[in-house]
């Protein structure tokens, strides 16, 4: 890996440490939240991805929804490429929260390769991680919820990378969602 790369990417992880420095997980322990930008793109390296721009934008990936952080200013530091990921990965918090969900699900199948790379090693994350521990606040209906509604964005992203995707497959089985290569949209969830 040449030495562009590694500071391509320890850019990336500085910028995103610095904008989530006071942030913390929903988990019971309060975990700092750059574990999760971090281990998303870890997760991405695992399945072979080596794409610097798809690690960044991992890495980034939460800086615009969840921070002060504009999409001008990811383009002035990381570049248009790693701006249009995060800008595809990025709720519209203006939006009411089952708005912003049900067009997760919609957008997901015009997503592009990369974002949908994110959206896969995002959700593998969270998955794994509401595997291991329930959210302050969180019910097990909630929980189970939000395991169905991930198959959901899941599926407008399949064929994108077999190892990613049956890793969630696992992971959905596991907790309740029994075919999720064919889960079945809404209505409402099919077009905007």
């Amino acid at each position: 890996m040449s030495s562009s790369v590694v500071a391509a990417i320890i850019s990336a992880t500085n910028f995103a440490a610095i904008k989530h420095k006071d942030q913390k997980r929903k988990d019971p322990e309060g975990t700092p939240y750059i574990n999760h930008p971090v281990g998303v793109a870890y997760i991405l390296t695992e399945a072979g991805i080596d794409d610097v721009e798809v690690i960044q934008g991992a890495i980034l990936h939460d800086t615009v929804e969840d921070t002060d952080t504009t999409l001008d200013e990811i383009e002035a530091e990381f570049g248009k490429a790693v701006r249009d990921i995060v800008d595809e990965v990025t709720d519209d918090k203006d939006l009411e929260k089952l708005e912003r969900k049900r067009l997760q699900i919609v957008h997901a199948k015009n997503a592009s390769e990369k974002a949908k790379l994110v959206k896969l090693a995002d959700k593998l994350y969270n998955l794994r991680d509401l595997e291991r521990t329930i959210p302050r606040g969180w019910t097990e209906e909630r929980k189970l919820e939000y395991f169905f509604w991930s198959a959901k964005v899941i599926l407008g992203c399949r064929g994108t990378n077999k190892d990613i995707e049956d890793l969630l497959d696992e992971v959905l089985e596991r907790n309740g969602v029994k075919d999720p290569k064919n889960v079945e949209l809404a209505e409402n969830e099919k077009k905007e």
